[in-house]
């Protein structure tokens, strides 16, 4: 896997640079800020899960190398009604990247679609979003026709918040976020083996977002 290969060739940079006596160089960060972008993209391997980004053109991500930027664009208020309190006071401003399609801004899903069905008990799997370092609260909401929102995930009310996903699927959701500056947002994946009925959970794995003020 294309994560695997990175590694490889990593380490052996750096076995080079220790034997030549150069420092070794970090990996450069790789900075999205526009484009479709699973946040999460899950994939099972070897009996245990691994945790990727994934970007429509620049494909398969170490979350570890990579930056996801919320533009000045995405800023906006809250709205007054009380269905989206979870979001803070009415007015206030937050920053939003939309469940639909915006060209200027990231189009952020959860992703699936690596896995097949029937290894898993129900052909789900269950996404936790464990903790959030940062300057403000983060939620992730889907909208429906008329408006009205679904929490998925918020940091305001308290953490861990889980969701349950099916296997080969693919979801769109607001990912909204109460105050500028830089979070790292961290995630676990689990689910439960069909054929012994044990229980796997993926390693912790952290994204970072920067939120940017106009």
């Amino acid at each position: 896997m294309r994560l695997r290969s990175r590694t490889a060739v990593l380490a052996g940079a750096l076995v080079l640079a220790i034997g030549t006596g150069v420092p070794a160089q970090a990996a450069p960060l790789v900075t999205l800020d526009t484009g479709h972008v699973d946040v999460v993209d899950v994939e099972y391997a070897d009996g245990g899960f691994e945790l990727h980004i994934h970007h429509e053109t620049q494909g398969e991500l170490d979350p570890a190398d990579t930056l996801l930027r919320v533009l000045p664009k995405a800023k906006t208020t809250v709205p007054d009604d009380p269905a989206y309190a979870f979001l803070g006071a009415p007015g206030r401003s937050v920053w939003i990247l939309p469940q639909v399609q915006d060209p200027d801004l990231l189009f952020a899903g959860l992703s699936t679609e690596e896995l097949e069905a029937g290894v898993f008990t129900g052909d789900q799997v269950t996404v936790t979003l464990c903790a959030v370092s940062g300057p403000g609260k983060v939620s992730v909401f889907t909208t429906d026709a008329v408006g009205n929102p679904g929490v998925v995930f918020n940091s305001r009310d308290g953490l861990p918040d889980a969701t349950a996903l099916p296997v080969a699927g693919h979801q769109h959701a607001n990912w909204a976020f109460s105050a500028a500056g830089t979070y790292r947002v961290t995630f676990h994946v689990s689910a439960r083996l069909a054929s012994t009925g044990q229980v796997v959970t993926s390693e912790p794995t952290t994204v970072t977002f920067k939120v940017l003020n106009p």
